[in-house]
């Protein structure tokens, strides 16, 4: 289920706080309870992901791009992700989030969220690519960022993330789609 509450008191927390520039980091404090955990007692990974979720909205709350959002009757997506875990959170345990994005290209903005122990050891890390939609399609980040009325460039997009657009762009899709077998291949699966 949604975490609902914590929305909102995330929310509510949000509207208090200083306005962010948008390539700030809004951070974040929360902690492990028995609905967040798996079965190893732990934060489960598509809770995890839901948690990312809320941190985005909030960096959407606090840079004032949800305000555009609604003005411009767009939405954001998220078209990607890639996740590194390192360290267990554990139930109970407090942990700090922090989310923002890192840059854009011509069609995608690239956020990165991580969540940080009490000891200051980096649990996980998050990269993901967004997209800001409208009935249309696509509406491109330049477009996004002139609405918003902010005069930036995207800053250079660290090699880490280049990296992992240009294997992205290789992995094939739709997927799951088997490799046309040659026909020793089928000679061998028949034969065994």
């Amino acid at each position: 289920m949604y975490p609902i509450v914590r929305l909102l008191k995330d929310a509510a927390l949000a509207s208090r706080q200083s306005p962010l520039a948008p390539l700030d980091t809004h951070v974040s404090r929360h902690r492990c309870w028995p609905w967040d955990i798996d079965i190893w007692m732990e934060l489960n990974n598509g809770r995890t992901l839901t948690l990312y979720d809320i941190g985005r909205t909030m960096l959407t709350l606090r840079t004032g791009l949800a305000t555009v959002l609604k003005r411009e009757k767009w939405a954001v997506a998220v078209a990607g992700t890639s996740i590194r875990y390192r360290r267990r959170i554990k139930a109970f345990e407090t942990f700090e989030m922090k989310s923002r994005a890192i840059g854009w290209d011509d069609r995608f903005i690239y956020v990165e969220q991580g969540m940080w122990k009490a000891n200051g050891e980096c649990a996980n890390h998050a990269l993901l690519r967004t997209v800001v939609t409208d009935s249309a399609g696509i509406v491109p980040p330049v477009r996004v960022i002139q609405a918003w009325g902010a005069k930036i460039d995207s800053p250079k997009l660290p090699d880490w993330v280049l990296a992992w657009c240009a294997a992205e762009d290789k992995r094939p899709w739709p997927p799951m789609h088997e490799a046309p077998q040659s026909p020793e291949d089928v000679t061998l699966a028949s034969a065994s």
